[in-house]
C-alpha cells in the first residue's frame, strides 16, 4: 500500500545502506504507528534480513551488547536525539517463554511477515520500506490505529502468555494515546492477571512511570483496577477503592487520588509531585474511624509517608525519588488558615519538607484539592500562604543558617562532643524560628551561655522539646499513630 511519510535524511541514509548491500529493510514498531497517527516519534527502529554481524560491517559506527540482534547504528552528527542512535535488528522469530517475559530461543527470520507476526498489539505490527513508500499491514494495524483500538496480534492468551508484562503496556498506550483496549484483549488480561506476578518489579516500575508521566494516567490506571492488575503495582492502592470520605471530599478515596493525578498530569508536574499526587491519600483506608458523624482519617499523611516508602521500594525506585514523594505525602496536610497561621509555622513548614520542595508542596495540595472537586485551583488562602512563604524563604529554618555552630558551642562552653550539643542548637533554632531577627552571634552565644548553666536533665527535656516544636508535630497524636502502625 502507498504511502508517503517525512523521514529524516539519517535514517534514510541507514536504510539506502543496507539497501545497497543487498538487504531487505524496513522501518517498524513504535515508529510506523507514531508516523501513521501523524506524531513524531521518538526513537527509530529498522528490521531487517542482514545479519548482526553484516549489519556491523555496513556501517562505521555501531555497537551490540545484547542477545536480541539489534546494532545500535551512531549518528554522532544527528541534531536531533532521537537520531543519534537508530536500531537495526534481524527479522526475529523467537519460541519458548518460561519466564513469561523474555523468548528462551531467538532465531534470525527469513521475512518481514516472521517479524511482524511475533510482536505484540496490530498498532505495533506494521513495516515501512522507505525506498518503495509501501506501507506492509497484515494485522490491518492502520484500521484498529483508525478506531482508536489496542488489540494483540493474533490470540490475546497467546501473546500474553509470552510476555505477560504487555497488559501494562496496553494500559500504557490507553493512556499515551487515548485508544482503548478491545474487549477480547480486555478479557484475557482478566484471565491471564496473575501471570504479573512473574514479572520483575523494575519492570513493572518502568511501565509505571510511562503510565503516571502520560497526559492521561487515571484512565490506565482505573483500568488497571477494573481489570484487576492494579495489584502488581501495589495491593495498597486497591484499598482505597469504593472507600467513603467526609463531606469535604465529593469523591471515594480511589476516585480523589485518580483526579488529583490527573490534575498533576494536565499541568505537567514532574514524576515525584505526581506520584505524592496519586500516593497522599494512600492510607485513609488504614487510619478510617466514625467520629461526629462523619469518617475521619487522622493521622493518614504519617502512615501515607510509611506505606509511599514501602511501595516504592518495592518498585525499585530511586532513593531520590523516593524521598522527595515520601516528604510530599508527609507533610500534604500543612495547616493553611491565614487567619491563624503565623509566620513562624510556615517558616517549619519550609524547614520539614525544604526549601527545594516547597513549592512542590503546594503543587500537591493544589491536585489535591482540584481531587475533592472544588472548583478554584489556588483559593486566597492558598495564594497568601504563598506569599508567605516567599516571606519566610529569606530566613533561616535549619540549625546550619544559624549564626553559630557546634564547634563555636563546644568552644564556648568547653562541653566535649555529644548530644547535648544537638540538644543546645535545637534550643537555638526554636527561638530564630520564632523570630529571625535573634539570629545574631551576640545573643546566641549569650543564650549558649545560660542554656549551659541547666542542669543536664533539663536541658535535655528542653529540647527535646524544642526539636519537636521545631518539627510542627502534634506529639501526642504522632506517637499513637506511630505505635499502633509501627512506624518508626
Amino acid at each position: 500500500m502507498k504511502h508517503k511519510f517525512e523521514i529524516p535524511e539519517e535514517v534514510k541514509n541507514i536504510s539506502q545502506s543496507l539497501n545497497d548491500a543487498g538487504f531487505e529493510n524496513y522501518l517498524v514498531g513504535g515508529c510506523v504507528r507514531d508516523l501513521v497517527i501523524e506524531k513524531k516519534p521518538k526513537d527509530w527502529d529498522i528490521a531487517t534480513n542482514a545479519t548482526p554481524e553484516e549489519i556491523i560491517k555496513i556501517f562505521p559506527k555501531t555497537f551490540y551488547e545484547n542477545e536480541y540482534g539489534t546494532v545500535g547504528v551512531v549518528n554522532e552528527s544527528a541534531m536531533d536525539d532521537s537520531l543519534k542512535t537508530v536500531e537495526v535488528t534481524p527479522f526475529r522469530l523467537e519460541s519458548g517463554y518460561s519466564d513469561f517475559r523474555r523468548p528462551d530461543k531467538v532465531t534470525w527470520g527469513k521475512t518481514i511477515l516472521d517479524d511482524l507476526a511475533r510482536r505484540d498489539f496490530t498498532m505495533n505490527a506494521l513495516a515501512y520500506d522507505i525506498r518503495k513508500e509501501e506501507l506492509f499491514d497484515p494485522f490491518k494495524g492502520q484500521e484498529d490505529i483508525k478506531k482508536k483500538l489496542i488489540r494483540t496480534v493474533g490470540k490475546p492468551e497467546d501473546r500474553f502468555g509470552e510476555d505477560a508484562l504487555r497488559m501494562f503496556r496496553a494500559l500504557r498506550f490507553a493512556s499515551e494515546l487515548n485508544f482503548a483496549i478491545e474487549h477480547e484483549t480486555q478479557i484475557a488480561i482478566t484471565k491471564q492477571a496473575e501471570l504479573l506476578g512473574h514479572i520483575s518489579r523494575e519492570r513493572v516500575r518502568d511501565e509505571f512511570i510511562k503510565i503516571m508521566m502520560s497526559d492521561a494516567p487515571a484512565l490506565a490506571l482505573e483500568l488497571a483496577a477494573r481489570l484487576g492488575i492494579l495489584k502488581f503495582i501495589s495491593p495498597e492502592l486497591e484499598k482505597g477503592i469504593g472507600v467513603e470520605q467526609n463531606k469535604a471530599h465529593a469523591y471515594t478515596v480511589w476516585e480523589h487520588l485518580l483526579r488529583s493525578l490527573n490534575h498533576a498530569a494536565k499541568k505537567n508536574f514532574p514524576l515525584y509531585v505526581r506520584l505524592a499526587a496519586f500516593f497522599h491519600d494512600v492510607a485513609k483506608p488504614h487510619t478510617k474511624a466514625w467520629k461526629n458523624n462523619q469518617w475521619t482519617f487522622y493521622g493518614h499523611e504519617v502512615v501515607g509517608a510509611r506505606l509511599v516508602r514501602a511501595v516504592l521500594t518495592d518498585l525499585r525506585f530511586p532513593k531520590e525519588i523516593i524521598e522527595k514523594t515520601v516528604k510530599l505525602v508527609r507533610w500534604h496536610m500543612f495547616f493553611s488558615d491565614i487567619e491563624e497561621i503565623t509566620l513562624s509555622a510556615v517558616r517549619r513548614i519550609v524547614r520539614n519538607v525544604g526549601t527545594d520542595l516547597i513549592w512542590n508542596l503546594i503543587d500537591v495540595r493544589t491536585a489535591d484539592r482540584i481531587g475533592t472537586g472544588r472548583p478554584k485551583e489556588t483559593p486566597y488562602r492558598l495564594r497568601k500562604y504563598k506569599s508567605m512563604i516567599e516571606e519566610v524563604l529569606r530566613d533561616p529554618i535549619s540549625v546550619k543558617q544559624l549564626d553559630i555552630n557546634g564547634a563555636d558551642v563546644m568552644k564556648l562552653t568547653g562541653v566535649t562532643p555529644g548530644p547535648h550539643i544537638g540538644f543546645i542548637l535545637e534550643i537555638l533554632l526554636s527561638e530564630v524560628l520564632e523570630n529571625p531577627a535573634l539570629n545574631s552571634r551576640e545573643y546566641l552565644e549569650k543564650k549558649v551561655g545560660e542554656l549551659c548553666a541547666l542542669k543536664s536533665e533539663e536541658l535535655v527535656r528542653l529540647g527535646k522539646l524544642a526539636r519537636i516544636k521545631n518539627e510542627d508535630k502534634e506529639e501526642k497524636e504522632v506517637e499513637k499513630i506511630k505505635k499502633e502502625y509501627k512506624v518508626q
